[in-house]
């Protein structure tokens, strides 16, 4: 029998995303939030959920626009600097040594080291408890060519993302590919 251990924000695997905004004088700052997730496909959208108190929260309200970054493995310290740092205090692109690249598409930056970058425009805000949960139109997916599969796609296993244990608050590199999607479900 399972047992009860209350409501909490335990969800497996979370992803692990950045966040590029600019503030009102044109700085650019990057955050990481795990709270978040594709949350439409048509138009193809992406959600991200933080507290009001972020620089970050001001800044998409601001701007009406953010990037998503999905870093690798070997970049989890820089994603977890960008969680424990505020942008108020800090430059977080300075002190961390990336380059930021002023989006094409929208008004948000992101860093060049980052393999995956999604430039999102604002088109919803949904005030949900603590959190205030922005949803981003995609308008535009940016890869490294050397994350790239034959198809011209991201391939998980060169991109090597990672994923945060919100229950042990540690974070996890990829497993192993355990079959192709909408086929292994047919041997059942």
């Amino acid at each position: 029998m399972k047992r009860s251990i209350g409501a909490r924000t335990i969800l497996y695997p979370t992803p692990v995303l950045v966040v590029g905004t600019y503030d009102k004088s044109g700085k650019p700052n990057l955050m990481t939030a795990a709270w978040g997730g594709i949350c439409c496909s048509d138009p193809p959208c992406v959600a991200v959920s933080m507290r009001k108190a972020t620089y970050t929260h001001g800044n998409i309200v601001a701007r009406k626009a953010f990037t998503v970054s999905v870093l690798s493995e070997k970049q989890a310290p820089l994603a977890d600097y960008y969680g424990i740092t505020t942008g108020r205090k800090e430059d977080k692109f300075s002190r961390s040594s990336v380059s930021a690249v002023q989006s094409e598409v929208v008004d948000a930056p992101y860093a060049d080291e980052f393999p995956l970058v999604l430039e999102c425009k604002l088109i919803h805000i949904v005030e949900i408890g603590l959190h205030t949960e922005f949803i981003g139109e995609i308008v535009d997916v940016k890869a490294d060519p050397q994350i790239l599969a034959s198809n011209g796609l991201p391939d998980a296993e060169k991109l090597r993302p990672f994923s945060y244990a919100p229950g042990e608050q540690k974070y996890y590199g990829t497993g192993k590919c355990l079959g192709s999607a909408f086929s292994i479900g047919k041997t059942i």
